[in-house]
């Protein structure tokens, strides 16, 4: 059995394949316990449901903690899966049954969900995130501002937010010394040259599979894997895509960093570009490298060496 799940603000489209039976359940309590009693009887193989803005955070927990094979997989597969399939048409039950398929066709690998202790990590994290966003775009807005009313309320704003971002840190801080584990690993981190506290933080919260898979894999989540562009005679240039785009953001700016401060990468750095390789391509390589280095320390718990 494959369920397709499509997550919706007030309720959840199931479809089960082969059987092609579908159903609907409140995304409430007493509709999740519905959905669990159900599924559990199904024993299926595989439940996939969408990522869709954190509507499926209540759904994921409650079919895990049940014990029941389930993954959030990004909408944009769902997307591409659909049209190759050449299913346009849209609505709840037909994006389930899509979901479902895709499910029995695709079978992506099972990965464990982050505790609810990274959960909160990430959602403190993420919230950091939305107010610099809004620090700077309300400081641009400051700066076109002529009228001294609205420079006031948005200097206001500015200051609400400034001590927003205070609280927001003061929560991380609190959230890593109360844990002994990702307290440990954050040290490990900051060790190397070039990762600091916010590209550590960020890299526990996005990417708890850190030190947990090979390199390739860890590449390949982080969206820094290299693809093939080829097609028969022709060779393409290769090119990253994909991935966890804040974890790629972060990254960026440590390995930017690096380049300069960390003996490694700075090596690295300098041998692509003295081989002709485009700035940009020789920082991505960085990164992916910058990458592999801190996947190695987090799995073997050992401190940042040089040599």
């Amino acid at each position: 059995m494959f369920v397709g799940i499509d997550v919706a603000k007030k309720h959840l489209d199931v479809h089960v394949l082969p059987a092609a039976t579908s159903f609907r359940v409140d995304r409430d309590g007493a509709g999740l316990d519905d959905l669990r009693d159900r599924l559990q009887g199904l024993s299926p193989a595989l439940i996939i449901l969408e990522a869709t803005g954190g509507y499926e955070k209540v759904v994921l927990a409650t079919l895990a903690g049940a014990g029941l094979p389930v993954l959030a997989v990004n909408p944009r597969q769902i997307r591409d899966f659909a049209r190759a399939c050449g299913r346009l048409a849209k609505t709840d039950q037909l994006d389930a049954a899509v979901i479902a398929r895709f499910a029995e066709r695709i079978r992506p690998e099972l990965r464990p969900l982050p505790d609810a202790a990274t959960q909160m990590l990430g959602e403190i994290a993420a919230r950091r995130r939305q107010i610099i966003d809004m620090i700077s775009a309300e400081s641009m807005r400051l700066k076109q501002a002529t009228a001294r009313k609205l420079q006031r309320g948005i200097n206001a704003h500015l200051a609400w937010l400034q001590q927003e971002l205070t609280d927001i840190d003061t929560d991380l801080d609190s959230a890593i010394r109360e844990s002994d584990v990702w307290s440990r690993n954050e040290a490990l981190l900051d060790s190397v040259p070039g990762v600091g506290k916010t590209t550590a933080r960020t890299l526990l919260a996005e990417l708890p599979e850190l030190g947990t898979l090979d390199r390739r894999h860890i590449s390949a989540l982080a969206g820094l894997a290299p693809f093939n562009h080829d097609s028969g005679t022709h060779r393409g240039k290769r090119s990253i895509r994909g991935g966890r785009t804040v974890v790629r953001s972060a990254l960026f700016m440590a390995a930017w960093v690096a380049t300069r401060r960390n003996p490694i990468l700075k090596s690295v750095y300098e041998r692509l570009i003295a081989a002709g390789k485009a700035h940009m391509v020789a920082l991505v390589a960085c990164m992916r490298k910058l990458l592999t280095i801190l996947n190695a320390i987090i799995r073997d718990q050992q401190p940042w060496q040089a040599a």
